[in-house]
C-alpha cells in the first residue's frame, strides 16, 4: 500500500510562489512516477506535473510551463513541485499520486492513478 501526504500549501498574492512536497514511503519514491494534480471548485481534476521514476523525465501541462519546477529530493524522500509567478487561476486543492502500472504517455490522465493523497490548498489572491 502506498500512502502518500501533500504539505506546503497556503494563500499567496498574485506572482508569489509556493513549494508543494509529498512524501511517501521509500518504496514509493524509488520504484514509482509521481504525479502531481489540481482540482478547482467546478472543474475536473487536471494534470500539474510529473516526474518518472528514475527522475529523468518530467512532464508539465501548457498551464505551468515556464512556472513550475518538480523535482525528486532523496534526501527527504520527497517529491516537490515549486510553483512561481502564481496566479489566481492557479487556485485549487493540488493532490500528489501515483500508479501500480504507469503508462507515461498517459501522464496526466486521472483515471489512471490509484493511490492520491488527501491534497493541500492553494489559494491565489491579493
Amino acid at each position: 500500500q502506498v500512502q502518500l501526504v501533500e504539505s506546503g500549501g497556503g494563500l499567496v498574492q498574485p506572482g508569489g510562489s509556493l513549494r508543494l512536497s509529498c512524501s511517501a514511503s521509500e518504496l514509493a519514491l524509488n520504484y514509482y512516477a509521481i504525479t502531481w494534480f489540481r482540482q478547482a471548485p467546478g472543474k475536473e481534476r487536471e494534470g500539474v506535473s510529473g516526474v518518472s521514476r528514475d527522475g529523468l523525465n518530467t512532464y508539465y501541462a501548457e498551464a505551468v510551463k515556464g512556472r513550475f519546477t518538480i523535482s525528486r529530493d532523496s534526501a527527504k524522500k520527497t517529491v516537490e513541485l515549486q510553483m512561481n509567478s502564481l496566479q489566481p487561476e492557479d487556485t485549487a486543492i493540488d493532490y500528489c499520486s501515483t500508479v501500480d502500472r504507469y503508462f507515461a504517455s498517459r501522464w496526466s490522465a486521472a483515471r489512471m492513478y490509484n493511490y492520491w493523497g488527501q491534497g493541500t490548498q492553494v489559494t491565489v489572491s491579493s
